[in-house]
């Protein structure tokens, strides 16, 4: 306790902060990588005019109100303020469309990764370029933007994701990681940056449609792991922390997109690894030999934070509608008079799943609260659907619920093991799918059918990640990559617990999935009558 106070009140602690999409969290670790203090805030994403957003006033009571949590955990655990770092790194829910004018004011509302309504500059851009370019992505938000004639497109001035707005209020600077910069552009591996050539064909489209900017003069810079990407302002240091006690001068590394921090939070930056984060989203990357033998419409492909190709399968929706469905079960709790908290209650209703029948007893869900391009899907309406003569039980509800989640995943993934004949050993899972020890693991474990392996961090997850991405920026050797710093300094003997696939969970998922995907004409007639 002494070292960690002595840590705290010396500057050398490391701060990570993640905005994702339900929860905003920030993690101190000390010299050892270990986190000794967490602050945290909830908050949602609204429905407004067609589009997901959060509003700017969202974003910094949140991120204010996070900050004010952790300060008040220091405070409580260690009898002192926090009043500097080593250094302090930003991470967000990766792509969308964040656009601003000269004088830094926001043009349209915020568009978050959760939009699915860019499928004309998807068309466009992905034939033009010749590589997938997702519908989440920032660069075709700015394209459909431009496509349909809106008026802001002309006083662009600056365009950015979450992190990247969020560094640059605090630091000034206009940068981005890598990591993050490839959820809005297409990077070349190569060399780290933007790819030229697709750059040079969309300033050309842009031109010909009277664009008065160019791809370069509107998008961050782009940095790798480890490069020093600004300080924290006097005005940033007022605007994140209220009580005026955070000192301004803290070095920032480069803004992380949450695909990055999981990357980070993992160990798995080299290559043939793979890691899988389950939350609202989830997503699955792995870290490429290779470049995959053809365009693929389902895969995205990202880099680590230090710039290495990754295979992503993104899908939209994982946990929000099982965590409707268990909000439900609350209720009830609450109106029997026998109120659990949430991690009670949580695990209760996951282990009950293990319960229930290998391929779900007969029932089936859509837990698309947004749109899923995996399944072709453009818009999401949540749907339960049974056979008359299904098992319904509490016991096949959650693990429909469970099995659902992983639903699009499996699809996309099946993409890369069976078509591009990548090899998959082991999978790093982290997130809240995985908090109920045993459960998600073991339900990840039959969806892909590979051993699934989770940190004692896991329950750290992104902010934890950035945090170490701060901590190389600063303790980093002479020479010493972010592969090498990862294993020799942060997991160094440290291989998680590991759980292989249970041969009648992976017959049983098989199944379930048939059933899902045959019953996915069901779910696309419920968008249209719903």
């Amino acid at each position: 306790m002494d070292n960690k106070k002595q840590t705290i009140e010396s500057g050398k602690a490391v701060l990570g902060i993640e905005l994702g999409s339900t929860r905003i969290k920030a993690v101190l670790i000390d010299e050892d990588h270990t986190p000794i203090a967490s602050g945290s805030c909830q908050w949602e994403n609204r429905l407004e005019n067609g589009f997901w957003t959060y509003s700017l006033e969202d974003v910094w009571t949140g991120l204010q109100s996070c900050y004010k949590d952790l300060t008040e955990d220091v405070r409580r655990q260690y009898g002192v303020s926090l009043k500097r770092t080593a250094a302090i790194g930003i991470s967000a829910m990766m792509h969308g469309y964040m656009a601003f004018d000269r004088e830094g004011n926001l043009l349209v509302p915020f568009r978050t990764w959760r939009n699915t309504t860019t499928g004309k500059a998807v068309e466009e851009l992905s034939s033009l370029f010749q590589f997938n370019i997702p519908e989440r992505w920032s660069i075709a938000h700015l394209d459909q933007a431009v496509l349909n004639k809106e008026e802001h497109v002309a006083e662009i001035d600056y365009v950015t994701t979450l992190a990247g707005y969020i560094h640059w209020r605090l630091t000034g600077e206009k940068v981005l990681g890598v990591g993050d910069a490839s959820g809005m552009f297409p990077i070349d591996s190569a060399t780290g940056q933007y790819h030229q050539r697709m750059a040079e064909q969309f300033d050309q489209l842009a031109l010909s449609r009277g664009c008065p900017w160019k791809l370069e003069e509107i998008f961050p810079r782009v940095l790798s792991a480890g490069e020093e990407a600004g300080v924290l302002t006097e005005e940033g240091a007022r605007l994140l922390d209220l009580s005026g006690q955070l000192e301004a001068g803290i070095p920032f590394c480069p803004p992380e997109g949450d695909a990055g921090t999981g990357m980070a939070a993992t160990n798995s930056v080299e290559v043939r690894t793979g890691n899988v984060s389950a939350g609202t989203s989830v997503f699955a990357m792995v870290v490429l030999e290779k470049e995959l033998s053809r365009l693929h419409r389902e895969i995205d492909m990202v880099t680590t934070p230090d710039g290495s190709p990754v295979a992503m399968v993104h899908v939209n929706n994982c946990t929000s509608d099982l965590n409707a469905w268990v909000g439900i079960f609350r209720e009830f709790a609450e109106a029997a008079n026998m109120g659990m908290d949430d991690n009670e209650l949580f695990g209760m209703l996951y282990r009950k799943a293990l319960e229930g029948d290998a391929d779900c007893g007969g029932l089936m869900s859509y837990g698309y609260l947004s749109g899923e391009p995996i399944t072709g899907m453009e818009q999401g309406r949540p749907l339960f659907v049974r056979r008359p003569d299904a098992r319904f039980s509490l016991a096949n509800l959650m693990r429909t619920h469970l099995y659902s989640a992983l639903g699009a995943l499996k699809i996309g993934m099946r993409i890369l093991t069976e078509e591009e004949h990548v090899r998959l050993d082991n999978l790093l899972g982290h997130g809240g799918l995985f908090k109920t020890k045993g459960v998600g693991q073991r339900i990840m474990a039959a969806a892909m059918n590979v051993p699934v392996s989770i940190m004692e961090t896991a329950g750290e997850g992104g902010p934890w990640g950035m945090a170490l991405l701060a901590a190389y920026m600063v303790k980093k050797s002479a020479g010493q990559s972010l592969g090498q710093y990862l294993g020799d300094c942060v997991f160094a003997g440290n291989k998680g617990s590991k759980m292989e696939p249970d041969k009648g969970d992976v017959e049983g998922f098989e199944r379930f999935i048939q059933r899902y995907q045959a019953g996915l004409s069901v779910e696309r007639e419920a968008v249209k009558c719903l």
